[in-house]
């Protein structure tokens, strides 16, 4: 059953820290999940959770750390030494181990590695430190099992027992070369059913999936999850074998990235939540709000190029928020769709070949869209048929038009390296506002002459 925290249980908490009952804590806490401690430590003030976590041993603490809001963290390794930081971090995998490490300031991040224990631990983490955090290198940990394919089967078992040791779960056994280059995998089963004599090149199967450590981020995590892999092999420029990536870590690269593509969806332009400062979040919200302003002012120019419509058929003018509506809900359907289909990669065909078929889609969803408008104009509101056909014929062009931007846009720019999400945001919205404006006048124009 999944832990609820209740304010009982936090006021509970609150009044044993304020006696000072450590003890009584620590039992308390003892049988509850780390990622749970770790929002119960959000929920307090920086002391308490300072004090609750001076008084869990490291092996909890260490994961704790993990689970924390970064805020959080970063004002509990203040309150660390040097040496208090690296026991945490000598619990922990050197994938998360250099997370942390990355995140304190230069100097202290060299006294930290000075103080690590295990040597071998410490140079594994400085290696991971020197990737770039949105690669697969940045990603990856040391911890893994490999055999040499040269190994027979029985000196191979006698080395994954040693190996084992230092890794928390055994997701694949990899084979190399003498080199240390990446040559296959190692199937647990054909180990324990063949003879030990066997060699492992006898018996290791060659095709493996693996990638290499500048692939990025958002890549290894569309091919573990293509492939369904549970952990993904990194090879370094000569092929050679340098880490592992789990699932784990590709299941934060997933969220993190729905997250940003989410906000830029939302018109937000960097990485915000709700609990930040009034300053970050004008800087992220603002620039957008600048746009549609702009989009706007120009909507509005747009319209006192038509000033005599105003005249002879001022009714024209209470539609004009129907069809920039229309145009804006048509964009963003379509670059959302557009946008699912190039994260997932199940987009296919053409650009052109989508273009085309979003077209017949838009002509399809705008004549019944346009048969209700003109119906419900005529015997709802009282408009005039020759009104209700210009109105109608208008809402099928924009349609069909905002439905090809929507399509085009994101697919263009991912084509250029630029994150499509982009374009599902108020970026579709205003354009589509914009041009569904001028195409509604220019084709009422047209129609009734004025």
């Amino acid at each position: 059953m999944e832990f609820k925290i209740s304010r009982e249980f936090l006021t509970q908490i609150e009044q044993l820290i304020e006696g000072n009952k450590e003890q009584e804590l620590h039992d308390l806490l003892h049988e509850i999940h780390y990622a749970d401690i770790a929002e119960i430590m959000e929920e307090l003030d920086h002391v308490e959770a300072s004090y609750i976590f001076k008084i869990l041993d490291s092996e909890t603490t260490s994961e704790v750390l993990l689970e924390l809001d970064e805020e959080v963290r970063e004002k509990i390794l203040r309150d660390l030494s040097p040496k208090e930081i690296a026991e945490e971090l000598d619990e922990l995998s050197t994938d998360d181990a250099a997370d942390i490490i990355a995140e304190l300031p230069r100097a202290r991040k060299e006294q930290v590695i000075s103080e690590l224990e295990d040597v071998e631990h410490a140079k594994d983490i400085v290696d991971l430190l020197r990737y770039d955090e949105d690669s697969a290198g940045g990603l990856m940990g040391k911890e893994l099992v490999k055999v040499n394919e040269n190994w027979n089967v029985l000196t191979c078992v006698k080395e994954m027992r040693i190996q084992a040791e230092n890794v928390s779960r055994v997701h694949s056994i990899y084979v190399v070369d003498d080199e240390n280059r990446l040559k296959g995998r190692l199937s647990l089963k054909d180990l324990l059913t063949t003879s030990t004599k066997t060699p492992i090149s006898d018996i290791y199967i060659p095709k493996v999936d693996y990638v290499k450590v500048d692939t990025k981020d958002v890549e290894v995590a569309r091919i573990m999850q293509k492939y369904d892999l549970e952990a993904i092999p990194v090879v370094d420029e000569l092929g050679r074998l340098v880490g592992r990536i789990t699932i784990d870590d590709i299941i934060d690269v997933i969220k993190e990235e729905a997250d940003k593509d989410y906000q830029l969806a939302a018109g937000i332009s960097q990485d915000v939540e709700a609990d930040d400062s009034i300053l970050e979040l004008t800087k992220a919200r603002l620039p957008w709000l600048v746009l549609a302003l702009l989009g706007g002012f120009i909507a509005v120019k747009v319209t006192g190029q038509f000033e005599e419509a105003m005249d002879k058929y001022r009714v024209l003018f209470f539609f004009t928020p129907l069809i920039a509506a229309m145009a804006g809900n048509v964009g963003v359907q379509s670059s959302a769709i557009v946008v699912q289909g190039l994260a997932n990669n199940t987009l296919g065909g053409t650009l052109w070949q989508r273009l085309f078929k979003e077209m017949k889609l838009s002509i399809f969803n705008g004549l019944i869209l346009s048969v209700i408008l003109l119906l419900g104009s005529h015997f709802l509101l009282g408009v005039e048929y020759i009104i209700g056909i210009t109105v109608s014929i208008a809402l099928i062009t924009v349609i069909v038009i905002a439905s090809l931007i929507g399509t085009f846009v994101p697919i263009t720019l991912n084509k250029y390296g630029i994150d499509p999400a982009l374009a599902t945001g108020p970026f579709i919205t205003t354009s589509n506002d914009i041009f569904g404006i001028l195409i509604y006048f220019s084709i009422a124009k047209m129609i009734l002459g004025f």
